[in-house]
């Protein structure tokens, strides 16, 4: 989920609109719909889906961390060479 993110539209049933409108006012309500809407389109299984959304999350925090942007070996940040390791577990 590291690219560019593109809106859509999505129409839903009454009773599941307001229930994501919930989700929304915690700002978790797009997040929530697109880790379904990609897990459903990668046909992964709940545990990898959530395994590999894992890593995802954990790829993406270790790349914004300040003191790990700010260590180098040769020409890599260290923010650079965790975050590959990590996204090299992927499922």
């Amino acid at each position: 989920m590291a690219n560019k993110l593109i809106p859509y539209t999505v129409y839903l049933p009454e009773e599941h609109y307001d229930r994501i409108k919930e989700y929304a006012q915690e700002r978790k309500a797009s997040g929530l719909i697109r880790d379904a809407i990609c897990s459903f389109l990668d046909g992964e299984s709940q545990y990898q889906s959530g395994y590999n959304k894992a890593t995802k999350d954990l790829t993406r925090k270790v790349k914004s961390n300040g003191d790990l942007k700010n260590i180098a070996i040769g020409n890599q940040t260290i923010s650079s060479m965790v975050a590959k390791i990590i996204s090299e577990m992927e499922a």
